[in-house]
């Protein structure tokens, strides 16, 4: 009914509203209604909108979480540990001061990180990787503003910036997002996403390094800053969550047609798309409930206190103990995480021999490495040798991790999954610095850190052998049980 048809009412500039609720304007011929200031069919366009791509849409947001990651690795804390001789030598603040920073940082971030993987695995990464993108660049513009007599504000910054960054560009969002696209190259891809954190650690090594000795460390901060601002636009156009809301498949498989025998695939554009048979996903209370999970997590732990502390102390090592210059064991330490990238080549063997196995290769060559630094190491040419044995086998268990559960406990709710480590794994990296620091400061002896480190390293290599394929939850018989019996006669 219109206004005009109400008793009462007239049509005029009287009669815009009724009974102060209702507007007439709205069946009233003189008063057309307002069109919104953004159309909601404008609105959802804009949203659905995203870049075209000549390849499968996946790499692209796996380019994108790349990226970010990289960015998001300015306030790690391998990035810290390596330039903090920068800081210490500008403020005279200590070294075991900073690492508080870190862990507090650390910490907090395992907080937030079961909510990121919950939030991942329902809204995707589009709105968490922007608005993780936004605080990091404040963050790291606040790092810039820092005064040397107020310690509190390094703190503040760096804690924020640490603990927005681990969960929401590093660790748990950008991994659910790379499992979510991709299946068939699922262990390739994450150690392709596994490598952006050393190898953009390293570059920002690199350019803090650079900067700081010409302009400070602060400059160098804020560069990244900005730089960091500035992917918010196009991590917001890229992001997805499943390939399915935009109409795709994993690896950018097509459906089979109707009818087709089982495993024949289907020919599309000179090759053979596979059968993508339903891959069951456990639900995160039923992962938790295994074997394998915990000896997941204890590995975890142990792998991340000793690979974590012996980055943070390399650099002040090679310093101090081993005779190199500051920016000889800042590139020492930037070598090996650019070395990182050996991890696609894990991804590769992960294919043929399983992540586990992996995981005890790797560990094993950690352990050999750090050998190797306490025995050998004392000019610049040793120092590199030994950055390349760590670059080789110290920064891939993380991703070979990731590569497990996902093979053990499959895609659905592995945000979540993932997210459930996250306390305890970020503890650990929490503790790293400060454990490794503290017990520097009580021995006087890096050998002494470093041979207990190594000791937690063989203790995740025994664990992770425990770690054997789960057996499938009772809802995955029940489910493979209907759907061979199929619907009941009616």
């Amino acid at each position: 009914m219109s206004v005009a048809a109400v008793p009462g009412f007239t049509c005029g500039p009287d009669a815009s509203i009724v009974t102060g609720l209702i507007t007439a304007r709205a069946g009233c011929p003189a008063h057309p209604p307002r069109r919104p200031l953004l159309d909601n069919s404008l609105r959802q366009r804009f949203l659905a909108w995203r870049p075209p791509a000549p390849f499968f849409y996946g790499w692209l947001v796996l380019g994108m979480a790349s990226l970010t990651t990289a960015a998001g690795s300015s306030v790690s804390q391998v990035v810290l540990g390596a330039i903090q001789i920068y800081i210490v030598e500008d403020t005279g603040w200590k070294i075991s001061t900073l690492s508080l920073a870190v862990t507090a940082g650390t910490w907090i971030s395992g907080i937030f990180s079961p909510f990121a993987g919950r939030m991942a695995d329902k809204y995707g990464p589009r709105y968490l990787v922007t608005a993780g993108l936004i605080v990091v660049g404040i963050a790291l513009l606040a790092l810039s503003a820092v005064q040397t007599a107020s310690l509190w504000q390094f703190f503040v910054a760096y804690i924020i910036g640490r603990s927005i960054s681990n969960p929401f560009l590093i660790g748990v969002v950008p991994r659910t997002a790379t499992v979510n696209f991709f299946r068939r190259r699922r262990n390739i891809t994450l150690a392709i996403s596994g490598m952006a954190r050393p190898i953009g650690g390293a570059v920002n090594i690199r350019i803090i390094s650079l900067i700081a000795l010409s302009q400070g460390w602060r400059a160098a901060y804020g560069y990244l800053g900005l730089f960091t601002l500035l992917l918010v636009i196009p991590a917001f156009l890229i992001m997805r969550r499943t390939p399915e809301e935009i109409g795709l498949l994993p690896d950018g498989a097509r459906p089979t047609t109707a009818g087709a025998a089982p495993g024949a695939g289907r020919r599309s554009g000179g090759r053979i798309a596979p059968d993508y048979a339903p891959e069951f996903s456990w639900t995160a209370g039923e992962a938790i409930r295994t074997r394998a999970y915990w000896c997941i997590a204890v590995m975890a732990m142990l792998a991340i206190v000793a690979s974590a502390g012996v980055g943070y102390l390399l650099v002040p090592y090679l310093y101090h103990d081993a005779g190199l210059t500051k920016a000889q064991s800042a590139g020492v330490g930037s070598l090996g995480a650019v070395l990182a990238v050996t991890t696609l080549g894990w991804g590769f063997l992960a294919d043929k021999l399983g992540p586990r196995a992996c995981i005890v290769l790797t560990i094993a060559g950690a352990v050999l490495a750090q050998l190797y630094l306490m025995t050998v190491v004392n000019s610049v040419g040793t120092a590199y040798v030994f950055a390349v044995l760590w670059g080789v086998f110290s920064n891939t268990v993380g991703t070979l991790e990731h590569m497990l559960l996902a093979q053990y406990f499959g895609r659905g709710s592995f945000g979540s999954i993932l997210g459930s480590l996250g306390p305890m794994q970020t503890t650990a990296l929490g503790l790293a610095p400060v454990f490794g620091t503290f017990l520097l400061e009580f021995t006087h002896s890096y050998d002494t850190v470093f041979i207990v480190l190594m000791g937690m390293y063989i203790l995740a290599g025994l664990t992770v052998l425990l770690a054997r394929p789960p057996q499938l939850p009772p809802r995955a018989t029940a489910t493979a049980a209907e759907a061979i019996s199929g619907p009941a006669a009616v």
